[in-house]
């Protein structure tokens, strides 16, 4: 299991890298458009952040345009790039192409058909957006169980997104996601809990240790 930084926010990504548990980075265009710098320096940037994958989501539209895009992202990243495909019939059809060369995952996915079709198209990594699949389809979870069964005894592994409580995250891992990428906040979130500091505050008052 890995636990990722969901953010392109250069200053997040130091407080995750001193975290220690943070084990990559995942970006996609919209976190992109929220640094304050242009795509490939943020990148650039973010890659020394992290001695784990990080992640670039394709943004064009046909399948050349997307090939080279590829690319040029492993170009610039190295080989700690995880490139994001969109989970359609193009986005396949680029995983692919290029998954023999680059480690490609399926971003978007929202039917266990779709992860069945990444895993034969050669992706390593399935990607469920769990809340927005709630708010759409009815129950994220189960999307992710059903692409745990689809998957079963494969390669390819479930990154759980779109996460929006700590008990969405616990539920996401126990429906069989492998991996979890959260915002900075929910990180932290999941490492907090109010119970854990008050028994810290006991034994401070009472005990005694070397320092």
């Amino acid at each position: 299991m890995a636990l990722y930084l969901d953010s392109a926010i250069a200053s997040e990504a130091e407080i995750a890298k001193r975290m220690g548990w943070v084990k990559g980075i995942t970006t996609n265009p919209t976190l992109l458009a929220q640094s304050d710098t242009p795509p490939e320096k943020t990148l650039k940037k973010l890659v020394t952040l992290t001695n784990g994958p990080l992640y670039y989501q394709l943004t064009a539209s046909n399948f050349h345009g997307m090939v080279q895009e590829g690319k040029k992202a492993f170009e610039i990243i190295g080989e700690q790039t995880i490139l994001k495909i969109p989970a359609t019939p193009l986005g396949f059809e680029v995983v692919a192409q290029l998954s023999p060369q680059i480690t490609c995952s399926v971003t978007a996915i929202y039917s266990a058909s779709q992860a069945a079709v990444a895993k034969e198209a050669g992706a390593k990594i399935a990607i469920a957006y769990v809340n927005r699949a709630t708010r759409l389809l009815g129950d994220g979870i189960a999307l992710v169980r059903d692409m745990a069964s689809i998957l079963a005894d494969s390669n390819v592994e479930i990154l759980a997104a779109s996460i929006k409580s700590p008990q969405e995250a616990t539920a996401s891992l126990q429906a069989g996601a492998h991996h979890l990428t959260l915002p900075l906040a929910m990180l932290q979130a999941m490492a907090t809990h109010e119970l854990s500091h008050t028994t810290v505050e006991e034994f401070a008052q009472n005990g005694i240790g070397l320092i």
